[in-house]
């Protein structure tokens, strides 16, 4: 019955924010209990002696009242989550609420986000990553897939200090066509290793398989229009990888995969399918069409020498099938800044 299917929709949707409302109101407490175990170690106690002994007893007390959920791990968890979120420590403890912890940190992610997050040192870096995970709603899963695969400093890699700031206070941004290109991206989803042997059509249909991932990995606004897209004139057919639309930049995007290095006549071939788009496909009120050439390899100089210096719309970038080293991006950041 459509009635029966209705309220069924109507229950589960509300136990999901009952559910979300309580898990929040645990992060929020989580903050308060750290603090609080922070304040008793700071009353002129030796933390590594007295610390310790206090966690095992608050955590004996704590598990018989309220369960296994405050291990000693647990406590001195929510005790750096203090530590490591406490963005002002001028509101006195005594007017300190539930409701005023808005007014300190805003925490909108589950405890298993925050006790990921606590683990990234650069404060710059985490920001980024809380703001993320909140206006794209990632899972855990797809926060470590992020982070693991070195989002942040690919795209801190591509702008200026004023650039990696932004990235911090907001997140990304997507306002022009090169906010929306990475280098390099990270394909290590598809489960192809670098030394394998795989062909053009090979690297499509893994990514189409894994189309959820791709998706994740491009950046905000994308969505899926068609693969080996036809497209023909003076007699002539042309077949086009994939095409996606990013609803953010209001335009077409049409990406070529090139497996080994690129050419110039890639570039020229890309050209063209941009060139096509802008005049037989997109509306007047949409943005120009961007091209993307994903490939193994590239010389910057021949990219450069290849687009006119106004360039705006082709873009080439490189892909690995393997997760970059945090060590190498890092020092490419630092090199970069």
């Amino acid at each position: 019955m459509e009635i029966l299917t209705d309220i069924q929709n109507i229950l589960k949707q509300a136990r999901q924010k009952a559910y979300q409302s309580i898990n929040l109101a645990m992060v929020q407490a989580y903050w308060l209990i750290g603090k609080r175990i922070v304040e008793e170690e700071q009353e002129g106690k030796t933390r590594a002696i007295y610390g310790k002994a206090l966690l095992k007893n608050l955590s004996i007390e704590l598990k018989n009242e309220f369960g296994k959920g405050f291990s000693v791990d647990n406590l001195e968890n929510m005790r750096l989550f203090y530590l490591e979120f406490s963005i002002s420590q001028t509101l006195s403890a005594k007017s300190e609420t539930l409701s005023r912890i808005s007014e300190t940190h805003d925490f909108q992610l589950s405890w298993s986000h925050y006790l990921m997050l606590i683990a990234v040192k650069d404060l710059n870096e985490r920001a980024f990553y809380e703001i993320e995970s909140i206006q794209n709603n990632w899972s855990l899963r797809e926060l470590k897939r992020q982070y693991n695969s070195g989002l942040y400093m690919r795209l801190a890699l591509s702008t200026d200090k004023l650039g990696v700031k932004q990235l911090a206070e907001k997140g990304q941004l997507i306002e022009s066509p090169m906010d929306a290109i990475k280098e390099p991206y990270i394909l290590e989803f598809l489960n192809l290793k670098d030394h394998y042997q795989y062909a053009e059509s090979d690297l499509e249909s893994a990514l189409i398989d894994k189309l959820e991932y791709f998706l994740l990995e491009l950046c905000k606004g994308f969505t899926f229009v068609a693969r080996q897209k036809r497209i023909s004139f003076d007699e002539k057919h042309f077949k086009i990888d994939l095409v996606f639309y990013n609803r953010i930049l209001k335009c077409f995007v049409i990406i070529d995969l090139k497996i080994g290095e690129l050419k110039h006549q890639d570039i020229g071939q890309m050209q063209m399918y941009v060139n096509y788009y802008d005049r037989q496909v997109k509306l007047d009120d949409e943005n120009k069409t961007i091209g993307i050439i994903l490939c193994q390899k590239k010389s910057d100089l021949l990219v450069e020498m290849t687009l006119p210096e106004d360039n705006e719309q082709i873009f080439a970038s490189r892909y690995q099938t393997i997760l970059p080293s945090k060590e190498e991006l890092r020092t490419l950041l630092q090199g970069n800044n």
